[in-house]
């Protein structure tokens, strides 16, 4: 069985950031980790599910909506996945800034809050997605150089 390229990286290693995870064509898997791995301190289900539906909501509403093919949690609960076809890493960048910044700023219902919308529409609290993202935009923000490579792993 072949291992996946996401089990090359030394989670230990890794910081909250934004990275390339793989490129398969023109489509780019970003890894947005919110969280560093593996130090105990972990996303609660409530803030993943309501960051994934207003992040969703956002960034395919976004200069690069056009282009997302996917937006979701990681099982280990440290980040979320962002897939998009053919598009440059900086106006990646700046769609997730902008559309963290969105999430912070944001004031009524979360997205998709309704039964006819969500599987699980009474998991949802629009606090805990607007802290979880301002915490992740100030790692953002206060990184100097984001290169999108990870540290002391493999990239594509």
């Amino acid at each position: 069985m072949n291992r996946i390229a996401s089990f090359s990286v030394n989670h230990d290693l890794l910081e909250p950031g934004i990275y390339v995870s793989r490129v398969d064509g023109d489509i780019t898997t970003f890894d947005l980790r919110t969280r560093k791995p593996n130090c105990g301190v972990y996303m609660d289900n409530v803030t993943l599910h309501t960051v994934e539906h207003m992040f969703a909501t956002y960034i395919r509403n976004s200069e690069i909506g056009d282009r997302v093919i996917y937006f979701g949690p990681m099982g280990c609960r440290t980040g979320f996945y962002l897939l998009t076809r053919d598009v440059e890493k900086a106006k990646v960048l700046a769609a997730v800034l902008d559309t963290l910044e969105k999430i912070v700023a944001h004031e009524g219902e979360v997205f998709g809050a309704h039964r006819e919308e969500c599987g699980n529409y009474r998991e949802l609290q629009i606090e805990s997605a607007k802290a979880e993202c301002a915490r992740y935009l100030d790692i953002l923000k206060s990184t100097e150089n984001i290169d999108f490579l990870y540290k002391g792993g493999s990239n594509p």
